[in-house]
């Protein structure tokens, strides 16, 4: 087995040789760099041993995913780089878009654990990204690699346009460096500080799933659904985000729910189910110290609340309750119903999508049900 010294200088011989053939025979050239977002959660719930196994499931899925003739290296620890030859930006990007998707819909993991990861992936081609070395599209990637996580990751980020004639990037960047302010500094720290920070919280977020194992599973599916009706309704990209991440987080405060509540298999009773709906006044007391998520803390604290008004923790209904916290409710439960819970068996879609017609107007915006049974449709 190579080491990662190994696989670097391989990196570095392979992609010389490809993008100076790409440029002798006049064909694109793209470079893809991976890595997963958060992974130190796995590495911290599951341990390293579990960890590994997820990295070379990983590689297996891309290895499927790409054609027998591009080159997939896997380097400094979660990274992965794919090299794809004859292949231009907009190809690049889908299979990019492509990979995106199938990792989030995909479980990772062996039959005691089975979990679903995130990947953030940068991009870059040529000849859209002007370069002189194959080494330059390497450094590029990593760039829109780190672009990508900044924005919070599980995104795909490319180059916005290629650098102009007669400069290279590393000239480009370093003009850049040269005019940037002490206040752009602050701000890239800030992020890194702001994602290590992030990184923990989701982390401790993932340690509900070994308490209540429908829990983990639930919540991968929610923030599907989530997104992709925030997206339908044409909310902003930053609204989108906010949106995505309180979905990933909004049963946070089940941490503070006792395991035999969250696991009993008859019906609960009234103290019991009084304890269960402290769960969105836990996840906002975790989060309200940490400045900047408090944007989701609206989305995570309202979840149950209900458009009739008879929800919880504080009664409000229709447009009081926040957008984001609309849509979280209808994707949270609708997951909840097509789940096998302690108390029950899963119900049929049919069924599940009866309920939720049902409840339009009354438990749901019914607006937001609309949209949703639109997605389901496609």
């Amino acid at each position: 087995m190579k080491t990662p010294r190994a696989h670097l200088d391989y990196l570095r011989d392979i992609i010389e040789i490809e993008f100076h053939r790409a440029r002798r025979q006049g064909y694109s050239l793209s470079v893809l760099m991976l890595d997963l977002d958060y992974f130190k959660s796995v590495n911290d719930v599951y341990g390293h041993q579990f960890g590994d196994l997820i990295l070379k499931q990983l590689a297996l899925k891309l290895k499927k995913m790409v054609r027998t003739y591009d080159i997939t290296v896997r380097f400094g620890g979660e990274e992965f780089t794919i090299i794809l030859p004859y292949t231009d930006r907009a190809r690049a990007y889908k299979l990019a878009q492509r990979i995106l998707s199938s990792v989030n819909l995909s479980k990772f993991g062996n039959k005691k654990y089975s979990i679903r990861i995130k990947v953030s992936i940068g991009g870059v081609s040529y000849p859209e990204d002007k370069v002189l070395r194959g080494i330059e599209l390497i450094d590029l990637a990593d760039k829109n690699l780190a672009l990508a996580k900044e924005e919070g990751g599980n995104k795909v980020y490319f180059s916005r346009q290629a650098p102009e004639e007669g400069k290279g990037p590393e000239k480009e960047l370093s003009e850049k460096v040269d005019v940037s302010s002490l206040k752009t500094k602050i701000e890239r720290l800030t992020k890194r500080s702001n994602q290590s920070l992030a990184e923990e919280i989701f982390a401790f977020a993932k340690t509900i799933e070994l308490k209540d194992r429908y829990t983990g599973e639930h919540v991968e599916r929610t923030v599907f659904y989530a997104t992709e009706i925030a997206r339908a309704l044409h909310l902003t990209p930053q609204e989108t985000e906010y949106i995505r991440q309180a979905s990933m987080l909004h049963d946070l405060g089940k941490i503070g729910i006792s395991e035999k509540i969250l696991c009993k298999k008859s019906k609960l009773s009234e103290k019991e189910y009084a304890k269960i709906k402290e769960h969105p006044k836990i996840a906002a007391d975790i989060l309200r110290p940490i400045h900047f998520l408090h944007n989701l803390i609206p989305l995570i604290l309202y979840h149950h609340e209900r458009w009739d008004g008879k929800g919880y923790p504080s009664g409000l209904r229709q447009e009081e309750i926040p957008i984001g916290a609309r849509i979280i409710a209808l994707a949270d439960v609708y997951q909840a119903l097509i789940s096998n819970r302690p108390y029950r068996k899963a119900l049929t879609k049919e069924k599940a999508l009866e309920i939720i017609r049902q409840q339009a107007g009354k438990q749901f915006d019914p607006r937001i049900v609309t949209i949703f049974l639109k997605i389901l449709k496609k």
